[in-house]
Protein backbone atom coordinates (compact mmCIF):
# COMPACT_ATOMS: atom_id res chain seq x y z
CA UNK A 1 0.00 0.00 0.00
CA UNK A 2 2.76 2.40 0.90
CA UNK A 3 4.47 1.64 -2.43
CA UNK A 4 1.24 2.66 -4.20
CA UNK A 5 1.04 5.93 -2.24
CA UNK A 6 4.71 6.62 -2.90
CA UNK A 7 4.21 6.04 -6.62
CA UNK A 8 1.21 8.44 -6.64
CA UNK A 9 3.17 11.10 -4.79
CA UNK A 10 6.10 10.82 -7.19
CA UNK A 11 3.78 11.06 -10.19
CA UNK A 12 2.01 14.07 -8.70
CA UNK A 13 5.32 15.76 -7.97
CA UNK A 14 6.42 15.12 -11.54
CA UNK A 15 3.07 16.48 -12.78
CA UNK A 16 3.14 19.59 -10.61
CA UNK A 17 6.82 20.19 -10.77
CA UNK A 18 8.81 20.19 -7.58
CA UNK A 19 9.24 23.91 -7.38
CA UNK A 20 5.57 24.63 -8.11
CA UNK A 21 4.52 22.09 -5.49
CA UNK A 22 6.77 23.68 -2.91
CA UNK A 23 5.45 27.10 -3.85
CA UNK A 24 1.79 26.03 -3.40
CA UNK A 25 2.58 24.25 -0.17
CA UNK A 26 4.09 27.45 1.20
CA UNK A 27 1.06 29.47 -0.05
CA UNK A 28 -1.33 27.24 1.88
CA UNK A 29 0.88 26.92 4.96
CA UNK A 30 -1.76 28.39 7.32
CA UNK A 31 -4.77 28.13 5.04
CA UNK A 32 -7.26 25.49 4.11
CA UNK A 33 -6.22 23.48 1.09
CA UNK A 34 -8.09 23.74 -2.24
CA UNK A 35 -11.16 21.58 -2.91
CA UNK A 36 -12.28 21.68 0.71
CA UNK A 37 -15.85 22.85 1.31
CA UNK A 38 -18.31 23.08 4.20
CA UNK A 39 -22.01 22.83 3.39
CA UNK A 40 -21.20 23.29 -0.30
CA UNK A 41 -19.19 26.50 0.15
CA UNK A 42 -15.57 26.37 -1.00
CA UNK A 43 -13.12 27.49 1.67
CA UNK A 44 -9.84 26.66 -0.07
CA UNK A 45 -7.32 29.42 0.54
CA UNK A 46 -9.13 30.73 3.65
CA UNK A 47 -7.64 30.87 7.12
CA UNK A 48 -9.43 29.30 10.06
CA UNK A 49 -10.18 32.77 11.40
CA UNK A 50 -11.80 33.77 8.11
CA UNK A 51 -14.03 30.69 8.22
CA UNK A 52 -14.77 31.39 11.86
CA UNK A 53 -15.86 34.92 10.97
CA UNK A 54 -18.08 33.57 8.17
CA UNK A 55 -19.96 31.25 10.55
CA UNK A 56 -20.06 33.82 13.36
CA UNK A 57 -21.86 36.19 10.99
CA UNK A 58 -24.19 33.38 9.91
CA UNK A 59 -25.03 32.58 13.51
CA UNK A 60 -25.55 36.23 14.41
CA UNK A 61 -28.11 36.56 11.58
CA UNK A 62 -29.82 33.34 12.62
CA UNK A 63 -30.22 34.51 16.21
CA UNK A 64 -32.00 37.64 15.01
CA UNK A 65 -34.73 35.61 13.29
CA UNK A 66 -38.30 35.24 14.63
CA UNK A 67 -40.48 32.15 14.47
CA UNK A 68 -44.23 32.59 15.00
CA UNK A 69 -46.33 29.61 16.07
CA UNK A 70 -49.98 29.75 15.02
CA UNK A 71 -52.77 27.64 16.49
CA UNK A 72 -56.42 27.82 15.50
CA UNK A 73 -55.63 30.80 13.24
CA UNK A 74 -54.19 32.73 16.20
CA UNK A 75 -50.51 33.40 16.95
CA UNK A 76 -49.78 31.79 20.31
CA UNK A 77 -46.02 32.26 20.61
CA UNK A 78 -43.06 33.93 18.94
CA UNK A 79 -39.62 32.46 19.47
CA UNK A 80 -36.38 34.16 18.49
CA UNK A 81 -33.28 32.46 17.17
CA UNK A 82 -31.57 33.72 20.33
CA UNK A 83 -34.12 31.93 22.52
CA UNK A 84 -33.58 28.75 20.50
CA UNK A 85 -29.80 29.16 20.61
CA UNK A 86 -30.01 28.63 16.86
CA UNK A 87 -26.78 28.34 14.92
CA UNK A 88 -24.14 26.20 13.27
CA UNK A 89 -21.96 24.10 15.54
CA UNK A 90 -19.04 24.31 13.13
CA UNK A 91 -15.85 24.25 15.19
CA UNK A 92 -15.26 20.51 15.02
CA UNK A 93 -15.98 20.39 11.29
CA UNK A 94 -13.69 23.37 10.70
CA UNK A 95 -10.91 21.61 12.58
CA UNK A 96 -11.37 18.50 10.43
CA UNK A 97 -11.40 20.56 7.24
CA UNK A 98 -8.23 22.38 8.26
CA UNK A 99 -6.48 19.06 9.06
CA UNK A 100 -6.87 17.82 5.47
CA UNK A 101 -3.27 17.64 4.22
CA UNK A 102 -1.98 18.11 7.76
CA UNK A 103 -2.53 14.66 9.24
CA UNK A 104 0.09 13.20 11.58
CA UNK A 105 0.31 10.22 9.27
CA UNK A 106 2.91 10.94 6.59
CA UNK A 107 1.34 8.84 3.87
CA UNK A 108 -2.16 10.19 4.45
CA UNK A 109 -0.93 13.76 4.80
CA UNK A 110 1.06 13.50 1.59
CA UNK A 111 -1.80 11.87 -0.33
CA UNK A 112 -4.40 14.47 0.74
CA UNK A 113 -2.07 17.37 0.07
CA UNK A 114 -1.13 16.13 -3.41
CA UNK A 115 -4.78 15.32 -4.37
CA UNK A 116 -5.91 18.74 -3.18
CA UNK A 117 -3.17 20.79 -4.82
CA UNK A 118 -3.47 18.84 -8.07
CA UNK A 119 -7.27 19.39 -7.92
CA UNK A 120 -7.87 15.67 -8.36
CA UNK A 121 -10.20 15.26 -5.38
CA UNK A 122 -12.79 17.28 -3.46
CA UNK A 123 -13.08 17.11 0.31
CA UNK A 124 -16.67 18.10 1.24
CA UNK A 125 -17.74 18.53 4.87
CA UNK A 126 -21.14 19.23 6.41
CA UNK A 127 -22.34 20.80 9.60
CA UNK A 128 -26.02 21.07 10.45
CA UNK A 129 -27.99 23.78 12.17
CA UNK A 130 -28.52 23.13 15.86
CA UNK A 131 -31.21 24.52 18.15
CA UNK A 132 -32.55 24.06 21.65
CA UNK A 133 -35.90 22.25 21.53
CA UNK A 134 -36.91 23.22 25.07
CA UNK A 135 -38.63 26.55 24.20
CA UNK A 136 -40.62 24.74 21.49
CA UNK A 137 -41.53 21.93 23.87
CA UNK A 138 -42.65 24.48 26.47
CA UNK A 139 -45.03 26.10 23.96
CA UNK A 140 -46.40 22.70 23.00
CA UNK A 141 -46.87 21.73 26.64
CA UNK A 142 -48.78 24.93 27.44
CA UNK A 143 -50.94 24.57 24.34
CA UNK A 144 -51.75 20.96 25.13
CA UNK A 145 -52.65 21.82 28.72
CA UNK A 146 -54.98 24.59 27.56
CA UNK A 147 -56.62 22.81 24.64
CA UNK A 148 -56.27 19.05 24.75
CA UNK A 149 -59.15 17.07 26.14
CA UNK A 150 -60.07 13.40 26.06
CA UNK A 151 -63.14 12.16 24.26
CA UNK A 152 -66.08 11.38 26.55
CA UNK A 153 -68.50 8.55 25.95
CA UNK A 154 -72.23 9.17 26.15
CA UNK A 155 -74.15 8.11 29.29
CA UNK A 156 -77.79 7.12 29.33
CA UNK A 157 -79.31 5.20 32.22
CA UNK A 158 -83.09 4.81 32.36
CA UNK A 159 -84.76 3.68 35.59
CA UNK A 160 -88.29 3.99 36.98
CA UNK A 161 -89.56 6.03 34.07
CA UNK A 162 -86.77 8.63 34.12
CA UNK A 163 -83.26 9.03 32.79
CA UNK A 164 -81.18 9.16 35.96
CA UNK A 165 -77.76 9.37 34.35
CA UNK A 166 -77.14 11.30 31.16
CA UNK A 167 -74.30 12.80 29.21
CA UNK A 168 -74.03 13.53 25.55
CA UNK A 169 -70.84 12.26 23.97
CA UNK A 170 -68.06 14.77 23.64
CA UNK A 171 -65.38 14.72 21.02
CA UNK A 172 -61.85 15.06 22.28
CA UNK A 173 -58.97 17.06 20.89
CA UNK A 174 -55.32 16.13 20.54
CA UNK A 175 -52.49 18.49 19.65
CA UNK A 176 -50.36 16.99 16.90
CA UNK A 177 -47.10 17.76 18.66
CA UNK A 178 -44.93 15.08 17.06
CA UNK A 179 -45.93 16.25 13.59
CA UNK A 180 -45.19 19.85 14.58
CA UNK A 181 -41.74 18.98 15.94
CA UNK A 182 -40.86 17.27 12.66
CA UNK A 183 -42.15 20.25 10.66
CA UNK A 184 -40.21 22.62 12.90
CA UNK A 185 -37.05 20.61 12.34
CA UNK A 186 -37.56 20.67 8.57
CA UNK A 187 -38.10 24.42 8.70
CA UNK A 188 -34.81 24.87 10.55
CA UNK A 189 -33.05 22.85 7.87
CA UNK A 190 -34.53 25.11 5.17
CA UNK A 191 -32.70 28.03 6.76
CA UNK A 192 -29.46 26.58 5.37
CA UNK A 193 -30.73 27.58 1.90
CA UNK A 194 -32.57 30.78 2.70
CA UNK A 195 -32.50 32.76 5.94
CA UNK A 196 -35.74 34.51 6.93
CA UNK A 197 -38.46 34.75 9.55
CA UNK A 198 -40.99 31.92 9.52
CA UNK A 199 -44.54 31.15 10.67
CA UNK A 200 -45.63 27.61 11.44
CA UNK A 201 -49.10 26.28 12.12
CA UNK A 202 -49.70 23.88 14.98
CA UNK A 203 -52.48 21.45 14.10
CA UNK A 204 -54.84 19.36 16.20
CA UNK A 205 -56.96 16.28 15.59
CA UNK A 206 -60.46 15.43 16.73
CA UNK A 207 -60.69 12.34 18.93
CA UNK A 208 -63.95 10.50 18.40
CA UNK A 209 -65.70 8.89 21.41
CA UNK A 210 -66.29 5.17 21.35
CA UNK A 211 -69.91 5.36 22.56
CA UNK A 212 -72.24 7.95 21.05
CA UNK A 213 -75.63 8.94 22.42
CA UNK A 214 -77.30 7.05 19.58
CA UNK A 215 -75.58 3.85 20.75
CA UNK A 216 -76.29 4.44 24.44
CA UNK A 217 -80.11 4.28 24.34
CA UNK A 218 -83.03 2.55 22.67
CA UNK A 219 -85.29 5.61 22.42
CA UNK A 220 -83.83 6.98 19.20
CA UNK A 221 -82.22 9.92 21.01
CA UNK A 222 -79.11 11.01 19.14
CA UNK A 223 -78.42 14.71 19.61
CA UNK A 224 -79.19 18.08 21.13
CA UNK A 225 -82.37 19.66 19.73
CA UNK A 226 -82.96 23.02 21.37
CA UNK A 227 -82.71 25.10 24.52
CA UNK A 228 -84.96 27.43 26.46
CA UNK A 229 -83.56 29.98 28.89
CA UNK A 230 -84.98 32.46 31.39
CA UNK A 231 -83.55 34.88 33.94
CA UNK A 232 -85.00 34.84 37.46
CA UNK A 233 -82.95 37.74 38.85
CA UNK A 234 -84.54 39.71 41.73
CA UNK A 235 -86.45 36.64 42.95
CA UNK A 236 -86.90 36.28 46.70
CA UNK A 237 -85.29 33.19 48.31
CA UNK A 238 -88.64 31.40 48.63
CA UNK A 239 -89.29 31.84 44.91
CA UNK A 240 -85.84 30.50 44.05
CA UNK A 241 -86.47 27.49 46.29
CA UNK A 242 -89.68 26.76 44.39
CA UNK A 243 -87.97 27.15 41.01
CA UNK A 244 -85.32 24.62 42.00
CA UNK A 245 -87.89 22.17 43.37
CA UNK A 246 -90.22 22.45 40.37
CA UNK A 247 -87.34 22.12 37.90
CA UNK A 248 -86.24 18.87 39.54
CA UNK A 249 -89.56 17.27 38.52
CA UNK A 250 -88.61 17.57 34.85
CA UNK A 251 -84.99 16.45 34.96
CA UNK A 252 -84.65 13.21 32.97
CA UNK A 253 -88.28 13.12 31.81
CA UNK A 254 -88.91 11.47 28.44
CA UNK A 255 -91.62 12.62 26.05
CA UNK A 256 -92.39 9.59 23.87
CA UNK A 257 -92.56 10.00 20.13
CA UNK A 258 -96.01 11.06 18.97
CA UNK A 259 -97.35 11.86 22.44
CA UNK A 260 -98.48 15.07 24.10
CA UNK A 261 -96.83 16.37 27.24
CA UNK A 262 -98.62 18.11 30.10
CA UNK A 263 -96.72 20.40 32.43
CA UNK A 264 -99.27 19.97 35.22
CA UNK A 265 -99.37 16.22 34.73
CA UNK A 266 -95.64 16.01 35.19
CA UNK A 267 -95.11 18.42 38.08
CA UNK A 268 -97.89 16.99 40.24
CA UNK A 269 -99.18 18.61 43.41
CA UNK A 270 -97.85 22.09 44.19
CA UNK A 271 -98.34 22.80 47.88
CA UNK A 272 -96.59 23.02 51.21
CA UNK A 273 -97.15 19.26 51.54
CA UNK A 274 -94.80 18.67 48.59
CA UNK A 275 -92.14 21.09 49.79
CA UNK A 276 -93.13 24.38 48.16
CA UNK A 277 -92.82 27.68 50.03
CA UNK A 278 -95.12 30.73 49.89
CA UNK A 279 -94.10 33.25 47.23
CA UNK A 280 -96.01 35.72 45.08
CA UNK A 281 -98.56 34.32 42.62
CA UNK A 282 -101.43 35.82 40.63
CA UNK A 283 -104.76 34.63 42.04
CA UNK A 284 -108.27 36.06 41.65
CA UNK A 285 -106.94 39.23 40.07
CA UNK A 286 -104.42 39.89 42.81
CA UNK A 287 -100.77 39.26 43.51
CA UNK A 288 -100.75 37.25 46.71
CA UNK A 289 -98.46 34.92 48.59
CA UNK A 290 -99.24 31.33 47.70
CA UNK A 291 -97.55 27.95 47.71
CA UNK A 292 -95.43 27.45 44.60
CA UNK A 293 -94.77 31.03 43.57
CA UNK A 294 -92.07 30.79 40.89
CA UNK A 295 -93.32 27.62 39.21
CA UNK A 296 -94.33 29.73 36.20
CA UNK A 297 -90.63 30.52 35.69
CA UNK A 298 -90.25 26.82 34.96
CA UNK A 299 -93.24 26.59 32.62
CA UNK A 300 -92.05 29.71 30.80
CA UNK A 301 -88.60 28.22 30.26
CA UNK A 302 -90.06 24.96 28.98
CA UNK A 303 -92.35 26.92 26.62
CA UNK A 304 -89.31 28.69 25.15
CA UNK A 305 -87.47 25.38 24.66
CA UNK A 306 -90.50 23.92 22.87
CA UNK A 307 -90.65 26.93 20.54
CA UNK A 308 -86.96 26.67 19.72
CA UNK A 309 -87.36 22.93 19.05
CA UNK A 310 -90.22 23.56 16.62
CA UNK A 311 -92.76 21.51 18.58
CA UNK A 312 -96.51 21.97 18.27
CA UNK A 313 -97.84 24.03 21.21
CA UNK A 314 -101.16 22.46 22.14
CA UNK A 315 -102.02 24.75 25.06
CA UNK A 316 -100.43 27.91 26.44
CA UNK A 317 -101.74 30.84 28.51
CA UNK A 318 -100.07 34.19 29.11
CA UNK A 319 -99.96 35.82 32.53
CA UNK A 320 -102.65 38.33 33.50
CA UNK A 321 -100.09 41.12 33.60
CA UNK A 322 -96.49 41.69 32.58
CA UNK A 323 -94.21 40.03 35.08
CA UNK A 324 -90.73 41.51 35.29
CA UNK A 325 -89.00 38.15 35.70
CA UNK A 326 -90.00 37.13 32.18
CA UNK A 327 -88.73 40.32 30.62
CA UNK A 328 -85.28 40.21 32.24
CA UNK A 329 -83.96 38.61 29.06
CA UNK A 330 -86.91 38.57 26.67
CA UNK A 331 -89.50 40.69 24.95
CA UNK A 332 -93.09 40.42 26.28
CA UNK A 333 -95.12 37.45 25.07
CA UNK A 334 -92.73 34.60 25.74
CA UNK A 335 -94.17 33.57 29.11
CA UNK A 336 -96.48 30.70 30.02
CA UNK A 337 -98.52 30.54 33.20
CA UNK A 338 -99.90 27.39 34.81
CA UNK A 339 -102.47 26.86 37.55
CA UNK A 340 -103.57 23.30 38.12
CA UNK A 341 -105.99 21.94 37.15
CA UNK A 342 -107.40 24.74 34.98
CA UNK A 343 -104.43 26.30 33.22
CA UNK A 344 -101.80 24.02 31.70
CA UNK A 345 -98.92 24.08 29.25
CA UNK A 346 -99.10 21.26 26.71
CA UNK A 347 -96.79 20.41 23.85
CA UNK A 348 -96.65 17.50 21.40
CA UNK A 349 -93.64 15.50 20.32
CA UNK A 350 -93.91 15.08 16.56
CA UNK A 351 -90.18 14.41 16.07
CA UNK A 352 -88.74 11.07 14.85
CA UNK A 353 -87.77 9.94 18.39
CA UNK A 354 -88.44 10.41 22.07
CA UNK A 355 -87.41 13.72 23.59
CA UNK A 356 -85.31 13.84 26.75
CA UNK A 357 -85.56 16.87 29.02
CA UNK A 358 -82.42 18.02 30.78
CA UNK A 359 -82.31 21.05 33.06
CA UNK A 360 -79.69 23.36 34.53
CA UNK A 361 -79.91 26.05 37.20
CA UNK A 362 -77.12 28.61 37.20
CA UNK A 363 -77.52 30.07 40.70
CA UNK A 364 -74.62 32.46 40.29
CA UNK A 365 -76.20 34.20 37.28
CA UNK A 366 -79.86 33.43 38.13
CA UNK A 367 -80.44 31.54 34.89
CA UNK A 368 -82.65 28.54 34.24
CA UNK A 369 -82.16 26.26 31.25
CA UNK A 370 -84.33 23.54 29.70
CA UNK A 371 -82.56 21.47 27.04
CA UNK A 372 -84.22 18.97 24.71
CA UNK A 373 -82.40 15.98 23.24
CA UNK A 374 -83.79 13.73 20.53
CA UNK A 375 -83.42 13.28 16.79
CA UNK A 376 -83.50 16.12 14.31
CA UNK A 377 -85.45 16.15 11.08
CA UNK A 378 -85.74 18.67 8.26
CA UNK A 379 -88.08 21.09 10.04
CA UNK A 380 -87.54 24.81 9.77
CA UNK A 381 -88.65 27.15 12.57
CA UNK A 382 -89.72 30.74 12.04
CA UNK A 383 -90.46 33.00 15.02
CA UNK A 384 -91.33 36.55 14.07
CA UNK A 385 -90.27 39.61 16.07
CA UNK A 386 -92.74 40.52 18.81
CA UNK A 387 -95.11 43.40 18.18
CA UNK A 388 -96.07 45.24 21.38
CA UNK A 389 -99.02 47.64 21.11
CA UNK A 390 -101.90 49.22 23.04
CA UNK A 391 -99.46 50.07 25.80
CA UNK A 392 -101.13 51.72 28.79
CA UNK A 393 -99.65 52.93 32.10
CA UNK A 394 -100.19 51.15 35.41
CA UNK A 395 -103.40 51.81 37.31
CA UNK A 396 -103.28 54.32 40.18
CA UNK A 397 -101.90 52.97 43.43
CA UNK A 398 -104.37 51.54 45.94
CA UNK A 399 -104.17 51.92 49.72
CA UNK A 400 -105.98 49.37 51.85
CA UNK A 401 -106.51 49.59 55.62
CA UNK A 402 -105.06 46.67 57.49
CA UNK A 403 -105.92 46.27 61.19
CA UNK A 404 -103.17 43.68 61.58
CA UNK A 405 -100.51 46.34 61.06
CA UNK A 406 -99.72 49.11 63.51
CA UNK A 407 -100.54 52.69 62.62
CA UNK A 408 -97.88 54.32 60.50
CA UNK A 409 -96.77 51.04 58.94
CA UNK A 410 -97.13 50.64 55.18
CA UNK A 411 -96.53 47.36 53.38
CA UNK A 412 -96.53 46.95 49.59
CA UNK A 413 -98.25 43.73 48.54
CA UNK A 414 -98.75 44.32 44.83
CA UNK A 415 -96.64 46.01 42.22
CA UNK A 416 -97.42 48.24 39.25
CA UNK A 417 -97.18 46.94 35.69
CA UNK A 418 -97.83 48.50 32.31
CA UNK A 419 -100.64 47.01 30.29
CA UNK A 420 -100.03 45.95 26.69
CA UNK A 421 -100.76 43.46 23.97
CA UNK A 422 -97.94 41.39 22.50
CA UNK A 423 -98.14 39.16 19.46
CA UNK A 424 -95.70 37.03 17.49
CA UNK A 425 -96.06 34.40 14.77
CA UNK A 426 -94.72 30.89 15.07
CA UNK A 427 -94.46 28.63 12.03
CA UNK A 428 -92.87 25.22 11.54
CA UNK A 429 -92.34 23.87 8.04
CA UNK A 430 -90.89 20.66 6.69
CA UNK A 431 -88.42 20.08 3.88
CA UNK A 432 -90.83 20.64 1.01
CA UNK A 433 -92.21 23.82 2.55
CA UNK A 434 -95.27 22.07 3.98
CA UNK A 435 -96.51 23.80 7.13
CA UNK A 436 -96.73 21.35 10.02
CA UNK A 437 -97.71 23.88 12.70
CA UNK A 438 -98.57 27.55 12.63
CA UNK A 439 -99.97 29.84 15.29
CA UNK A 440 -100.09 33.46 16.39
CA UNK A 441 -99.46 33.87 20.10
CA UNK A 442 -101.41 36.82 21.45
CA UNK A 443 -100.79 37.92 25.02
CA UNK A 444 -103.15 40.47 26.57
CA UNK A 445 -101.63 42.02 29.68
CA UNK A 446 -103.82 44.12 31.93
CA UNK A 447 -102.46 47.29 33.56
CA UNK A 448 -101.76 46.60 37.20
CA UNK A 449 -101.84 48.79 40.26
CA UNK A 450 -99.50 48.90 43.19
CA UNK A 451 -101.31 47.96 46.40
CA UNK A 452 -100.19 49.18 49.83
CA UNK A 453 -101.50 47.92 53.15
CA UNK A 454 -101.80 50.76 55.66
CA UNK A 455 -101.75 49.85 59.36
CA UNK A 456 -104.72 50.95 61.50
CA UNK A 457 -104.03 49.08 64.75
CA UNK A 458 -103.13 51.07 67.86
Amino acid sequence: MRIVFLTIIILLLLGLGGREFMSQEIAFQDKIYPGISINGKEFGGKTKEEVNEFFRTKNKNLKELWFTIVYDKTPIATLSGEMLNLGYSYHEVLDRAYLVGRSGNFWRRSYEKMMSLAELRKFPFRTGLRYDRKPVLDVLSQTKEANEKPAKNALFKFENGKVISFRQEEKGLKIRDEQFLQTFKEMIMELEKEIGNRALTLHSSVVEPEITLAKANNFGIEEFLAEGKSDFSHSIPERIHNIILATSKFEGVLIPKGESFSFNGTIGDISSYTGYKPAYIIKAGKTVLGDGGGVCQVSTTLFRAALNAGLPIVERTAHAYRVGYYENDSKPGFDATVFSPYVDLKIRNDTPASILIQTEIDKENNLLYFRFYGKKDDRKIEISPVTVYDVVPPLPSVNQDDPTLKKGMVKQVDFPAWGAKAIFSYKVTRGGGEVSFEKKFLSVYRPWAAVYLVGTSD
